[in-house]
């Protein structure tokens, strides 16, 4: 690793969603290849100096909860109450139905010393899956973040974007998505 990607770093991971498409189960607690979401979560960003979790509390040691404000805010919304938290200069942001993303994901993301985020074998940018500059992702943030697109935020800000291994770029949305996943 280069000596800036050896910094502490902090990690927020976005677990607040509704699962509306899974019948408003809390993804979370879904369990792929036996372990929870947000098993798999933790276990990619556990590396990070700080971990914040949004999303509904649960029982996870050295792990900082927080919430959207209001709860259902999306996204976007989660990201700016985990960023609130952050207290280095580096911020992985991982949603929680990514089982694919690894520590070794993070680690390539970090080494770009850059605001970096994966792509998927379509082109398609994975705004749920990047680091980024606290500062210049705070500034970015717009005051009500309450249902903007993330894209719109993030877009500007990006300068590297990685080729996801299919695993990676994989999240679990439906029930389809879930059954695939195991």
């Amino acid at each position: 690793m280069t000596e800036r990607s050896a910094e502490a770093w902090s990690a927020v991971v976005l677990s607040g969603g509704r699962g509306s498409r899974l019948g408003g189960v809390d993804k979370s607690d879904l369990v792929v290849r036996g372990r929870t979401l947000l098993k798999h979560a933790l276990d990619a960003v556990s590396g990070a100096a700080q971990v914040i979790v949004v999303g509904a509390p649960k029982n996870e040691p050295d792990v900082q909860w927080t919430r959207e404000t209001p709860p259902g805010g999306g996204p976007l919304a989660g990201l700016a109450a985990g960023v609130a938290l952050v207290e280095h200069p580096r911020v992985v942001v991982l949603a929680v139905d990514q089982p694919g993303v690894t520590a070794s994901t993070v680690t390539r993301l970090l080494t770009t010393n850059a605001n970096a985020v994966l792509v998927d074998a379509t082109g398609r940018t994975q705004w749920l899956t990047g680091v980024w500059r606290t500062e210049e992702l705070r500034a970015a943030l717009p005051q009500d973040p309450r249902n903007a697109p993330m894209r719109a935020v993030l877009a500007e800000l990006v300068e590297t974007r990685l080729p996801a291994t299919e695993a990676e770029s994989r999240d679990v949305d439906t029930p389809q998505d879930l059954a695939d996943q195991t």
